[in-house]
């Protein structure tokens, strides 16, 4: 650093000089502010008070974050509400459009259900700036299918569709006879009710197909006794593998459960697995090991079928178990009037009761009735039967179209999860999962919570859960009662009414998935809570927004009034101080002599 040379003849003038540079440098610094806005131009020129403008900036800066994702996440939950609603109204419209029909209408609630399926599916496959919000995590394609792609299959790339599961399911429920795999056979003066099917088939089938027979009762114990003679039991059923799952491998068990009906057991191999886990199932280092696990895990349970990927090997063993059997036994003398009543269950859970009527004089083929003419066993052994085909024709077959729905809908991507396929033998389902069935829902599946395959960071500790999948539980009911009514062809003719009727019964308890508890009301219910987080977030930083702007008055920004004083004040101290400096040139030592 130098020094610069002292005179002291020039003194007064270089101090003029640099108090008029000063004033100047301060005239450009305000109307620099002025004309800004702006305190300074850097942080550097803040001074001490740079450390508060860099704190609020990057709170600031952080809020604009927040502020365009809840944007984003907005828009995307009242998309997802408005489809979810949509889902549940058509869900509703149908519901009471069954209410109300009967045969001579069904054809119009076909339609009805056709359309409201079609609106569904588009309401699912509806995007939020090119990103389809009901396929969780997989977003770039539509996560549903077209509706003649899940009714009628995919004949170009050889897939079946819903309606092709459901006859496949029907003529299995219904066996070879047509009577729902029950039959009743006569032996002097007895009839005998029973499930049809031995050795390991039957076995199988008996758990998955068909009618069970429950009780028998008799309004004239004296003339007809009845009674069940065995009660039907299933051994456990044995696993084998011809491979041990590996990471990510899904098997699929069904089980059936006390009221009749089945669920699945769906597990992912995983190495973490616990103990405490249901939906996992440990990684094998052989086969051998993973069979003694499943057989373990499920050795008390009433298993009915289980599939898993074709690589796997996966097969189930039935054993030999024993028929359920009832018992009708002539005794006496019964008279016209007297009943019989066998009560059946079907296995989607529901009952039925087939009366029988004592008359005089009975027509060979009623189903209802019984003729006190001729052989009276064999009489009520063909009024049996007979009552047996038209429940598998009407009920039963109501009952297979609802279940094969169900399946199809519960079927997924993964391919231990494909929907459940009749065997080639009808006495089982197919262990190895099909790759040729349509597969309706091709989104995301892995994620136990649907609502955390979204997310919204929405402030500095809040991460907000908005994902929606169309195949979660309640949604796939009331598309499988849609589409269960849709794929339906009544015609006219008691039997018809009777089977449209069940149909319309099974619909109806799928549907209301749409109002009950944890149905469509509760993803609703998620998404407008969503919704009101969201507002609330947002009026929290816009709160905070302005607390940081007025943080940020006096550091980052001038006043306009204060600055414009100052201004002005320097302009004056500026004018005066070079009029002083333009006499004080003019000064020499004549001048100030005179």
């Amino acid at each position: 650093m130098s020094i610069a040379p002292f005179n002291a003849s020039t003194y007064v003038g270089d101090r003029n000089t640099a108090s008029l540079l000063g004033l100047k440098s301060r005239l450009d610094t305000l109307t620099t502010q002025l004309a800004s806005g702006k305190t300074a131009s850097t942080y550097g020129g803040l001074g001490a008070g740079r450390t508060t403008s860099l704190s609020a900036h990057a709170a600031l800066s952080a809020l604009d974050g927040y502020d365009a994702a809840i944007t984003g996440a907005t828009t995307r939950v009242a998309l997802a509400n408005a489809s979810v609603t949509q889902v549940n109204t058509l869900g509703s419209g149908l519901q009471r459009s069954l209410a109300a029909s009967n045969t001579s209408t069904s054809a119009n609630t076909t339609k009805i259900a056709r359309d409201s399926l079609d609106a569904a599916i588009d309401a699912l496959n509806v995007d939020a700036g090119g990103q389809y919000i009901f396929g969780g995590r997989a977003t770039e394609s539509p996560p549903v299918v077209p509706v003649d792609t899940i009714l009628n299959g995919d004949p170009a790339a050889g897939l079946d569709g819903l309606k092709t599961l459901i006859a496949e399911q029907k003529t299995a429920d219904l066996g070879p006879n047509g009577n729902g795999r029950v039959a009743a056979s006569v032996s002097g003066t007895t009839v005998t009710l029973a499930e049809e099917g031995t050795g390991t088939a039957g076995t199988e089938a008996r758990a998955n197909f068909g009618f069970r027979l429950i009780t028998a009762t008799s309004s004239n114990p004296a003339g007809i006794s009845a009674s069940a003679t065995t009660d039907a039991s299933a051994p456990a059923v044995t696993f084998t593998l011809a491979k041990a799952p590996a990471e990510g491998d899904r098997i699929r068990v069904a089980v059936n459960q006390p009221d009749g009906t089945q669920s699945f057991v769906d597990l992912t191999a995983k190495a973490s697995s616990t103990a405490a886990d249901t939906d996992t199932i440990p990684v094998f280092a052989t086969a051998a090991e993973a069979q003694t696990y499943l057989n373990d895990r499920f050795k008390s349970v009433s298993v009915a079928s289980v599939q898993g990927p074709a690589a796997l090997g996966i097969q189930a063993d039935f054993g030999t178990g024993t028929p359920a059997s009832l018992t009708l036994g002539v005794t006496g003398t019964p008279v016209a009037g007297d009943t019989v009543t066998v009560n059946i269950a079907l296995r989607d859970g529901t009952t039925q009761s087939l009366t029988l009527t004592a008359r005089a004089t009975a027509a060979s083929d009623s189903t209802t009735e019984f003729s006190l003419t001729g052989d009276i066993a064999t009489n009520l052994s063909n009024a049996v039967n007979n009552a047996l085909k038209g429940a598998a024709a009407t009920t039963l077959g109501a009952s297979s179209a609802s279940r094969a729905a169900e399946d199809f809908f519960a079927g997924s991507q993964s391919a231990g999860f494909a929907p459940r396929r009749v065997n080639a033998d009808g006495n089982g389902y197919a262990e190895q999962a099909s790759t040729k069935t349509v597969i309706w829902y091709t989104g995301d599946d892995t994620s136990a919570d649907p609502r955390a395959t979204a997310t919204a960071q929405v402030s500095a500790n809040r991460v907000l859960n908005i994902g929606t999948q169309a195949n979660e539980a309640p949604i796939r009911a009331v598309l499988a009662g849609l589409a269960l009514v849709a794929v339906d062809t009544a015609t006219t003719g008691t039997q018809e009414t009777a089977r449209f009727s069940a149909v319309a019964d099974r619909a109806r308890a799928l549907l209301a998935s749409d109002t009950t508890a944890g149905g469509i009301p509760g993803i609703a219910s998620d998404l407008g809570l969503a919704s009101s987080t969201l507002t609330n977030t947002q009026t929290a930083n816009r709160t905070s927004r302005a607390a940081l702007e007025n943080s940020l008055d006096g550091v980052d920004t001038i006043s306009t009034e204060e600055v414009t004083v100052q201004l002005l004040q320097l302009q004056t101290q500026l004018q005066a101080s070079y009029q002083v400096t333009s006499m004080l040139s003019k000064l020499n030592l004549v001048n100030y002599l005179s």
